[in-house]
């Protein structure tokens, strides 16, 4: 088996992952960039770091099949590191002895102003530049326009990414295998605009796009790119491929993760949700990172992350360039 490693983490988790690959004589090569056309020679890649590295190194992986196993940097797992990096040996047991299962999960492809952007895993979102801005733009699908709407903005997302941040705006959940695609108009003027659930062979346009102060469209919450005047999304022709483990997590039971933790929300002040939501979607940040982002006040940004390392969804780690800073991460 050739397995090349796709390192985000420290270089302490790096150099213990390296003496287990080596103990189980496994060819293998780690790199800090992704080259897809150096992907096909490689039976699996392993992403070390935490699900935002996840979804970039599927941004960069293009149209290779080379199946990804995402590894926790930490001893937590989380949606798309499932295994942290404590129980990477007996994981690696399996994969040597070809006990898995490779999972395909749909991703959208993105044209903005005839340029295409890397396929999204989870979702293509678009927004103003400047936050609680309206945009006004036309929803059309397969030529047939559905609406005309005035919101915050619009979230496409595949079965994959209804629990993430379409969840969030009230989108659906979407189970893995259904070959459908929903869209969700996020707190549009009009009440009537309810999430939409279209086929994965429909071909989605967002055009006549506008606001005060211009827009972008964010995928996967990682990538950012400046918008004129429409989107397109369709179904991107290769799918991403997770390399499941027999006793890994299923599609149901993130499901069930995602509800529980919604219900955590629900008894949470808001000033919570924002820091975590924030550090779902920029990855760990220190303290003061995190109260010049969500441009809360010092003593609330404290009480927040109190609240939730107490409840378990977030925790921290000294910064390696300095020990006396904490970065904090989602659980």
């Amino acid at each position: 088996m050739k397995i090349i490693v796709y390192r985000k983490a420290l270089e302490g988790v790096i150099n213990n992952l390296r003496k287990t690959l080596d103990e189980f004589g496994i060819e293998y090569k780690v790199v800090q960039e992704i080259e897809s056309q150096d992907l096909d020679a490689y039976e699996l890649l392993v992403v070390v770091g935490g699900d935002r590295d996840v979804l970039q190194a599927f941004h960069r992986i293009g149209k290779a099949k080379v199946p990804v196993l995402g590894v926790n940097d930490s001893n937590e797992s989380s949606f798309l590191t499932e295994i942290s990096i404590k129980d990477f040996r007996e994981v690696l047991k399996k994969l040597r002895d070809r006990e898995y299962t490779i999972e395909e999960s749909t991703r959208l492809n993105v044209i903005v102003d005839d340029k295409e952007l890397p396929p999204a895993l989870n979702e293509v979102a678009i927004f103003s530049s400047k936050s609680a801005t309206l945009i006004e733009y036309l929803l059309t699908v397969d030529k047939e326009v559905i609406w005309r709407d005035y919101s915050d903005g619009v979230i496409i997302s595949t079965p994959t990414g209804s629990t993430a941040y379409s969840m969030s705006a009230g989108g659906p959940m979407v189970l893995h295998g259904a070959e459908a695609f929903a869209i969700v108009s996020v707190n549009s003027l009009d009440v009537t605009r309810r999430p939409l659930i279209v086929s994965d062979k429909s071909h989605i346009k967002i055009s006549e796009i506008s606001s005060t102060h211009g827009c972008e469209v964010i995928v996967d919450g990682t990538y950012r790119a400046k918008v004129r005047e429409r989107v397109e999304a369709s179904k991107f022709p290769k799918p991403a491929r997770f390399v499941r483990p027999s006793e890994s997590s299923k599609a149901m039971e993130k499901m069930v993760k995602k509800v529980r933790l919604a219900e955590e929300l629900l008894k949470m002040p808001p000033s919570a949700k924002l820091i975590l939501k924030t550090l779902e979607y920029e990855g760990p940040l220190t303290q003061k990172d995190l109260a010049k982002k969500t441009m809360l006040p010092d003593r609330t940004t404290r009480l927040a992350l109190s609240l939730l390392i107490e409840r378990g969804l977030v925790n921290r780690r000294s910064m390696l360039r300095d020990a006396r800073q904490k970065v904090y991460y989602v659980t």
